[in-house]
């Protein structure tokens, strides 16, 4: 990525995370004042730049106070090596605490016709205190955009085979929610990716998108109908489909769902 930027970088507006270490001798999470000062300076190094737009914590640490994870995200703000903070998976009330000490820029959260929970609380609380939603797999991890025809034949480092959704019995009675979302996609002349999308952007002036697009072909198609609004009658044929009742299994299994701060449901 830093050799990538080279040239560019007044032209590219850079996020990046810290927070979770998932290799090396160091596992867990971490956003301790000091290592998060530690982490952006190898961010720093690693992408060759001397500064970062926005810099999420990418999850809460329960550990520590988040007024003293902000505390020192806003010191690196004033000394200009990153421009604004982000969060990712945390509550409505940590969203709150947070921008006490320093304004959040945005909220990264899971977000789909699927994944709700941030509609218990977290997208109001965006909104009150005037922060950006940014909506992370609004494709479903890939299940509302016909990418997952069959779990099983998923590469075996693929997450998506951890959760539940994915699995046995609960991803029989998905597939046949995909299967009439796919259709309702189809009645009003657009892929699945791109209902998805437009149902996660009708959420809130305050929501944006930002698919897990590894490939061109993806990409063009997230993008063809960038200008399609979804009318209210299709969402509302979209809600009564796919929600938190209708899906079978939840999002995360239970030691991964652990770490995450956001609000969930009973």
């Amino acid at each position: 990525m830093g050799k990538a930027l080279k040239g560019k970088r007044d032209k590219v507006f850079l996020a990046s995370k810290m927070g979770i270490f998932a290799s090396g001798e160091k596992r867990g999470i971490d956003c301790a004042p000091a290592t998060i000062r530690e982490e952006l300076e190898k961010s720093l190094t690693l992408l060759q730049t001397d500064h970062i737009d926005l810099y999420y914590m990418h999850r809460r640490d329960f550990s520590v106070p988040i007024e003293d994870s902000v505390g020192a995200l806003a010191d690196l703000i004033k000394e200009g090596k990153i421009g604004a903070i982000g969060l990712s998976e945390m509550s409505a009330d940590t969203l709150r605490k947070a921008s006490a000490v320093h304004p959040i820029a945005a909220m990264q959260t899971e977000y789909s016709p699927w994944t709700r929970q941030a509609e218990i609380a977290v997208l109001d609380a965006c909104r009150e205190v005037g922060t950006t939603f940014v909506a992370f797999s609004p494709v479903a991890r890939g299940a509302l955009a016909n990418g997952v025809a069959d779990p099983e034949a998923l590469e075996e480092k693929d997450i998506r085979r951890a959760m539940p959704r994915f699995q046995g019995a609960n991803w029989a009675h998905n597939r046949a929610l995909i299967a009439a979302f796919n259709a309702l996609a189809a009645r009003e002349g657009v892929a699945p990716a791109q209902l998805s999308l437009a149902w996660v952007l009708s959420r809130g002036e305050h929501v944006v998108a930002i698919p897990g697009t590894g490939k061109i072909a993806h990409l063009e198609e997230n993008i063809a109908r960038w200008d399609w609004e979804i009318p209210a009658s299709v969402a509302a044929e979209v809600d009564a489909l796919i929600n938190q009742r209708t899906v079978a299994g939840h999002r995360y299994a239970a030691a991964m769902q652990a770490t995450i701060d956001t609000e969930d449901f009973a």
